[in-house]
């Protein structure tokens, strides 16, 4: 069992969900406000809603999104103090890949990082969930707030 691998990838699983978790809470203060302010403006035509609540959608994700990718430049780093790729590019490209489970021809880390590398896929997936689960809320807290209007 390779301790480094697993000191290194626990570590940064904590780092990036703590990221993830506190980005998350934010919005949702912010959006727990706007949701009922601008819903209940629209009482009377709560169809004039839905560009703002496709708009509020649209900003959640691509926040989100850059999120992940800050994440994925956090492994990055890792990866390039590691030495374990010839350019960050590489490690950059390799760990947004790895992060989406989504495998990249021709990068692969050497044989003992791999863990590190397995470690971050797991991060991935965890990250991708708390994602999910927020687009999830929001979209769930502006429906029940245009359902009561209608």
């Amino acid at each position: 069992m390779d301790l480094a691998s697993w000191t290194l990838g626990l570590s940064l699983i904590v780092l990036t969900i703590v990221i993830q978790t506190t980005a998350v809470v934010m919005m949702a203060f912010g959006l727990e406000t706007r949701i009922r302010v601008e819903v209940d403006s629209h009482q009377h035509d709560p169809r004039r809603a839905i560009p703002i609540v496709i708009s509020h959608i649209g900003a959640v994700g691509l926040i989100l999104a850059a999120l992940h990718g800050l994440q994925g430049v956090l492994w990055a780093s890792a990866y390039s103090w590691l030495g374990a790729f010839g350019s960050f590019t590489d490690a950059s490209v390799y760990s947004l890949g790895v992060m989406t489970t989504f495998e990249i021809p021709g990068l692969m880390l050497p044989s003992r990082w791999q863990m590190l590398g397995a470690l971050e896929a797991v991060n991935g997936v965890l990250l991708f969930g708390i994602s999910t689960a927020f687009i999830f809320a929001v979209m769930h807290a502006y429906w029940l707030r245009l359902a009561r209007r209608t």
